[in-house]
């Protein structure tokens, strides 16, 4: 069967062949973590000036080499240098967007290459596939294409799917277990401060102020954890339930064009995780509908 080209609003013509184009996608910082970030940094540094004690008097060189030095080097203890790095890249990586598509419009472009399944077969998305707006959905059609039994595709597809879950879960444990250590090293950063005090006993002067400094120490253990640590890996967790939620979404998609359903049911089938995926705001291009025999 030969497929005429399409007609597109304002009279313009496309080819049948021709995938639906692939979005830009704007790396740009997540101003949320950013606003989470400054938030929480104000807030801090606004309750010490509430005490009346200079800010100055918290920034302590010994408190911080012994936390941020100990912290990384439970870190290598713990962890693999390669994981460690993994986990470096993800936790950079969190100060940029997820390069996701909009769900609704993920969809559309789905369903336009189940219309050109369903009048060309599957090898006919095979001359447009470098058009493809996501990576994942780049990938799952590939090996529809050369898939030769259903249960072969979907085994292939939830592997992906489950590699990607664990790499982010490996992440997330590595800043777990680093921010369940630096309180801890924070209070031995805090009795090497108090040792200090001790031998300079005879000073009362000396005693207030060493005391102070060293408990300094724990304060940097604590914020260390539970303001840096501890939110990044739940966020990186955030992130990988979002990505999974698009990739069901789209191993769905892909199942359903190798079965060769119906492009109606196609959507109908998809809709359904609408309410489970986030919203973008950023607006883009509908696609142009193509004409479906069967």
């Amino acid at each position: 069967m030969t497929a005429a080209p399409l007609s597109a609003a304002g009279g313009n013509r496309r080819d049948f062949r021709q995938p639906p184009a692939a979005r830009a996608r704007w790396r740009r910082l997540d101003f949320g973590l950013l606003i989470g970030i400054a938030t929480a940094s104000i807030a801090l540094v606004a309750g010490i000036a509430v005490t009346g004690v200079n800010t100055r008097y918290f920034f302590q060189p010994t408190g911080v080499l012994i936390v941020m030095g100990g912290t990384l080097g439970v870190m290598l203890i713990t962890t693999p240098p390669a994981a460690l790095l993994h986990a470096l890249r993800r936790t950079l990586h969190l100060f940029s967007p997820e390069a996701s598509p909009n769900r609704k419009d993920l969809i559309d472009e789905i369903v336009w290459y189940a219309r050109t399944v369903r009048i060309k077969g599957m090898l006919a998305l095979e001359a447009g596939i470098d058009q493809v707006s996501h990576s994942f959905l780049h990938e799952a059609l590939l090996l529809a294409i050369d898939a030769r039994e259903r249960t072969q595709l979907q085994s292939a597809l939830e592997n992906r799917i489950r590699l990607c879950e664990r790499q982010s879960e490996a992440a997330a444990k590595v800043l777990e277990v680093a921010g369940g250590f630096a309180p801890t090293i924070g209070v031995i950063g805090t009795v090497v401060g108090l040792i200090d005090v001790l031998r300079q006993f005879s000073s009362l002067a000396a005693i207030a102020s060493g005391v102070g400094a060293a408990f300094t120490s724990t304060i940097y253990g604590l914020a260390l954890a539970n303001l840096v640590l501890l939110p990044a890996a739940h966020r990186i967790r955030a992130r990988a339930a979002e990505t999974f939620d698009l990739q069901e979404l789209m191993t769905e998609g892909v199942l359903c064009l190798f079965d060769g359903v119906h492009s109606r049911l196609v959507r109908q089938h998809l809709e359904s995780f609408v309410n489970a995926l986030p919203t973008h705001a950023r607006s883009v291009p509908a696609f142009e509908s193509a004409p479906e025999t069967g």
